[in-house]
């Protein structure tokens, strides 16, 4: 399965393709993401991450998404200058995506297949994250709700 996450990719705001398989190697935190969330403040500790470890092969790859109460309604080049003005975002986003039902992105059907949510496998709400190894093996999903600080610890052991 490992091999599998590289095969996938997507499109940034501007609609150049980015190839999972420029990240051969690293480490990579994905997240479904958006702007008018009450879990935005989040894009903070993911920059924070994202500069604490970005030199040891973290990339952390954001991917908004406009499926939750309708929380990233900016156009894909608002969205980006949004994310960098409000909150210093350095990290690389993605063209908006959908990652449920029959249009979710190739990349998240499977994810959420290798890494299935509690009761459902459906993405539940913005800011869910996805721990990707160095071998482009699926570690660990996390929770909306899962602070990025809480998970540091487990990104240094997928460092290590």
């Amino acid at each position: 399965m490992s091999a599998q996450f590289y095969t996938y990719s997507a499109e940034n705001p501007q609609g150049n393709e980015i190839k999972m398989s420029d990240f051969e190697g690293k480490t990579v935190l994905i997240v479904n993401t958006a702007t008018q969330c009450g879990l935005t403040p989040q894009f903070d500790g993911l920059e924070k991450l994202h500069q604490e470890y970005k030199d040891k092969d973290l990339v952390v790859l954001g991917f908004p998404c406009n499926q939750f109460a309708g929380q990233e309604p900016l156009s894909n080049d608002e969205m980006e200058a949004t994310c960098k003005l409000n909150h210093g975002v350095t990290f690389p986003l993605m063209k908006k995506i959908d990652v449920n039902g029959g249009n979710a992105h190739p990349l998240y059907k499977y994810l959420k297949k290798a890494l299935p949510g509690t009761l459902v496998n459906s993405i539940k709400w913005n800011f869910t994250k996805f721990l990707i190894g160095k071998d482009g093996t699926p570690i660990k999903r996390y929770a909306p709700t899962a602070k990025p600080e809480s998970i540091e610890g487990d990104i240094k052991k997928a460092l290590a």
